[in-house]
């Protein structure tokens, strides 16, 4: 009897089931779908298609790797965020759905030139950009390995020509001024380290956590601001959901006004926004 793609996504389904993987059928489906080559709106119209054991053999190792807890996003080699697929890699960290909130926000106020610290996969800088084609930006990141990757993004979502990479530690190596600054840094406290998610184990240390209270990057951002925002510049941060009061009084002190703490579609603190005065 020969296998066919039902048998391979009932196969990885109950293999990442029995590992108490969520969505265990939604992941099997995207799986088998890469390793195959059937694309994912395709694949029920396709599930009684006869294939090679060689995909089963291609299948075991991302299995494995997946009941480990590597995110799946690794495997697959891609993660959606907005409107766009952006390549990741375990030297970024994954673009989440609840930080497509700073770039809705973003986009509600008119920019020309943006920066973007800590950029990672680019995911932020490069949504901006693409909904702005007169707009161009700066995308800096610690990690050479990130802005590779971001790079990478810019180059094959049509926005490589606008938007500049550059390693640097927050603002050391920038110059200008901008229109809108824009970061999600590392806001996971120490203390909070050993309750994530096994998943985010797999993603760099340093994106995740300051080692310390979880503002340190608010605080560097905000001591320094109010030199690289032209006036009637915005600031916007992502923020763990319980920062928004003090990370909106680190910007009050560093003279923005305006300033605002933004929910997510599940209520709960996710960004704040400040404006330098004109």
């Amino acid at each position: 009897m020969s296998l066919t793609i039902s048998d391979l996504v009932a196969q990885v389904a109950g293999s990442l089931t029995a590992a108490g993987i969520e969505g265990a059928p939604r992941e099997a489906r995207l799986l088998v779908a890469h390793v195959t080559g059937v694309p994912t709106s395709r694949l029920t119209l396709e599930m009684g298609q006869a294939v090679n054991s060689e995909y089963q053999e291609k299948l075991l190792p991302l299995v494995a790797r997946r009941m480990s807890r590597e995110p799946l996003s690794h495997l697959l080699g891609r993660r959606a965020f907005y409107v766009h697929e952006f390549r990741v890699t375990a030297d970024t960290l994954d673009p989440r759905p609840e930080t497509e909130t700073l770039v809705t926000e973003a986009l509600r106020e008119p920019f020309c030139r943006v920066l973007d610290l800590g950029t990672g996969t680019g995911a932020i800088a490069i949504s901006l950009l693409a909904e702005r084609p007169a707009a161009r930006g700066i995308a800096t990141d610690l990690s050479t390995a990130a802005l590779d990757v971001a790079a990478d993004n810019a180059a094959a979502i049509g926005v490589g020509d606008r938007l500049e990479f550059l390693q640097s530690d927050w603002f050391k190596t920038v110059e200008g001024r901008f229109d809108l600054i824009v970061s999600n840094p590392p806001y996971i406290a120490l203390e909070e380290m050993d309750a994530l998610a096994p998943e985010l184990r797999h993603e760099p240390r340093f994106a995740l956590t300051d080692e310390g209270d979880g503002l340190a990057a608010y605080r560097s951002i905000c001591a320094d601001v109010l030199s690289y925002l032209e006036p009637g510049g915005w600031l916007m941060v992502e923020i763990g959901w319980q920062q928004g009061r003090e990370v909106a009084d680190l910007f009050e002190a560093a003279g923005l006004i305006e300033v605002t703490v933004i929910n997510d579609l599940d209520g709960r603190n996710r960004m704040v926004r400040g404006k330098k005065q004109h």
